[in-house]
């Protein structure tokens, strides 16, 4: 590719789409394929409907003009509803393959594109695939296809410390300023030891005024980690007149303002740290601080949420005790910020670290080997993908230095047929892979992104299909799929004329998208076949009055201000077996066979084990090193013991209770019919990779 190519490939869409041509109009489903649809609804899972309405429907203020004239137009007054979200992703998505096409002087059809455009569509209606949370969130607005915020198209994304003795600074803010649009970051910690922590000089400006934007706080951070790397003044005081109150709206990517108050305790704090570290080689658990600081910043603003993952050799530090309260009690304040892993090796002694996991769950296990020199686990090494230093949060994308992934969803278990699933997979990856061709504000991210291309087809409801189909047929779709994927590959990079992606493949854990449907999330099993799913929603949100008139129980949740908590009843679908069912050892065969026959990122899976397996977790380990690439840990609990070890955590209302047929009849027989108009819409944005352990808690 040329560098004129390169400059156009990464122009904001904003210039680009100005060069449609009158031959050409901005690409748009057919109104008679859209009437098809207009007022009616998918079939949901139980909790679908009231997950998309709270999580996905925007406000007809915030979508573009050929959207809220179109929602206008079939009666819609305040919110999409999901027929209306379906058309702006659709069509989001063929109109940057236009702009690229356009802008790169390629072929374009109409006719070819309305035919997979409405294809896609019904696919996604009937739920055999679905966009990532943050695809149905933001695909087809204007943010995106304008360039004002590519990033927030994408899930999650990584980066290193190796090089913080020549720039501690940027590693940091790349993290904080792609936390703030939502997006979880791994992170490792191969730069302790690489420098010296300097004394800073102080400015002698009386304060330093921190701009109210993104921008604005990363510039804040970037000031303090400077001085300490002898780059600049630590200024004597932070001037936040003009930051917005705690609670404010925040009106672009959504959300309310934290307030200064947390900025300046980041800055405070992060200070003090380092003061304490003066002279010193940075090591391990200052660089875990320093991003778990940043991220307790990040997540308080109430729906401004998203994740971290730190990585660390084993060896020279005491980075598996980096959450021991009895040995570090004020990382209390700041330790919950991240999940913890180590970069394992091939044939190291698990023993230490796996008394660890096999008491509390944490650290989890990175092998970064595995991760560069294979794709799929079964297939010869190839080394193609040798840069990568880290996984994203959930542990289901390879990456590199500052890199971000895209995902999306496909489920087996919504086909009859494996002819069935080739097409919805073909929907899929044309998502994803029109996803690439987006830039964002971060030309390092760019540089690196626009080079591999990698995206993430995700096989979903894994536990689902595999009660259905078996699991002899499930491998054997998922194998044919996959070369069927590298087919599909390099015939559409071949066409937008830019690289294979290096990547394709992934099992991400799912969470809130998959609800819409009632799909199992990713490998796991399911909770119980019955259970209340409890979902928390602001006291004053609407949807408690109505579910409270419905007969719904609604409870206050005292530790987290003004919030309820709202019991869902809910019955899987093709139940076969729960995660009381299945060992330890099954779990670990199954994400092994989905690294072989699917998967050339890798596969997130929390492996729960019991009480009696916990001894074997180094064996298991050393057993399955060289066919895993990530894997992670929780101890399991019983539905006798969950509610009362969820309490003993310090947390109320379980996100999961599992109950008895009897109990879920009576409380089910006791509902009443909830309908919601289209008045009722967003309140909470999944912005990331929407497992649940991806999430931190959110602070106040």
């Amino acid at each position: 590719m040329s560098q004129s190519q390169v400059e156009v490939a990464q122009a904001p869409a904003a210039r680009r789409v100005k060069s449609f041509t009158r031959d050409s109009d901005p690409f748009t489903l057919n109104v008679d394929f859209i009437e098809k649809y207009v007022n009616q609804q998918p079939e949901f899972g139980v909790l679908g409907f009231v997950t998309y309405r709270r999580t996905y429907a925007r406000s007809l203020d915030s979508v573009p003009t050929r959207i809220r004239d179109l929602g206008r137009k079939y009666g819609l007054r305040e919110h999409e509803e999901f027929w209306l979200t379906a058309v702006r992703v659709v069509e989001g998505c063929f109109l940057l393959q236009q702009q690229h096409c356009t802008t790169q002087r390629l072929p374009w059809s109409n006719q070819k594109a309305q035919k997979s455009a409405q294809d896609m569509f019904e696919r996604l209606w009937t739920f055999k695939w679905l966009p990532p949370g943050r695809g149905l969130w933001m695909m087809g607005t204007e943010r995106v296809l304008d360039g004002r915020a590519g990033a927030a198209a994408f899930n999650c994304g990584a980066v290193t410390t190796a090089n913080i003795d020549d720039d501690l600074a940027t590693p940091f803010c790349w993290l904080m300023d792609m936390s703030m649009l939502g997006v979880g970051v791994g992170f490792d910690c191969t730069g302790a030891g690489v420098m010296v922590i300097q004394k800073p000089s102080m400015s002698e400006e009386d304060s330093y005024v921190i701009a109210d934007s993104r921008e604005g706080w990363v510039g804040a951070l970037r000031v303090v980690l400077n001085a300490f790397s002898g780059k600049g003044d630590l200024p004597r005081t932070w001037d936040t007149s003009g930051v917005r109150p705690y609670g404010a709206a925040i009106l672009g990517f959504g959300g309310t303002a934290s307030g200064p108050e947390l900025l300046l305790d980041m800055l405070r704090t992060i200070t003090r740290i380092l003061t304490n570290l003066q002279g010193q080689l940075i090591p391990t658990l200052a660089i875990v601080d320093i991003a778990n600081i940043i991220g307790r910043c990040v997540v308080a603003g109430n729906v401004r949420r998203s994740a971290l993952l730190a990585a660390a050799p084993l060896a020279g530090s005491d980075f598996i005790n980096f959450k021991n309260k009895a040995k570090y009690p004020e990382r209390a304040d700041w330790g919950w910020a991240s999940n913890n892993s180590i970069l394992a090796e091939i044939g190291m002694d698990y023993s230490e670290v796996a008394r660890a996991t096999g008491h509390n769950g944490e650290p989890g296990f990175l092998w970064l080997d595995n991760m560069r020199n294979f794709g799929r686990m079964k297939d010869a090494p190839d080394g193609r993908d040798h840069r990568v230093v880290s996984t994203n949060p959930c542990g289901e994308i390879t990456l590199e230095d500052r890199e971000l992934c895209n995902i999306c969803s496909v489920y087996p278990a919504a086909h009859e047929t494996y002819a069935d699933f080739e097409r919805t997979v073909k929907m899929a990856y044309l998502y994803n892979k029109t996803v690439t061709l987006i830039a964002t504000h971060d030309n390092a991210t760019n540089a690196v992104m626009l080079k591999n291309r990698r995206i993430g087809v995700s096989a979903a409801g894994i536990a689902q299909a595999e009660a259905k189909h078996g699991r002899r047929t499930l491998m054997g779709w998922l194998d044919r799929g996959y070369g069927y994927v590298r087919r599909l590959d390099a015939i559409y990079s071949d066409w937008l004329c830019i690289p294979r992606s290096i990547k394709t493949t992934t099992v991400k854990p799912d969470g809130t998208s998959a609800l819409l449907m009632g799909a199992t999330p990713g490998v796991h099993f399911a909770h119980n076949e019955f259970y209340m799913r409890v979902i928390r929603f602001g006291s004053g949100s609407p949807l408690v009055k109505i579910y409270r008139d419905a007969g719904y129980r609604c409870e206050i949740v005292h530790k987290e201000p003004n919030t309820t908590a709202v019991y869902f009843p809910v019955q899987e679908k093709l139940f076969a077996r729960g995660k009381a069912d299945v060992s330890m050892w099954e779990q670990l065969e199954l994400v092994a066979q989905l690294q072989e026959n699917w998967v050339d990122n890798a596969v997130s899976a929390t492996i729960h084990f019991k009480k009696d397996e916990a001894k074997d977790i180094a064996h298991a380990l050393s057993l399955y090193e060289a066919r895993l690439k990530t894997i992670s840990f929780m101890p399991y609990v019983s539905p006798e013991d969950e509610r009362a070890e969820f309490e003993r955590m310090g947390y109320e209302h379980a996100p999961y209770q599992a109950v008895d047929r009897d109990a879920f009849a009576r409380y089910a027989a006791g509902l009443k019919p909830v309908r919601l108009g289209d008045d009722v819409g967003h309140e909470v944005t999944e912005k990331f990779c929407d497992g649940d352990k991806c999430v931190m808690p959110t602070v106040k």
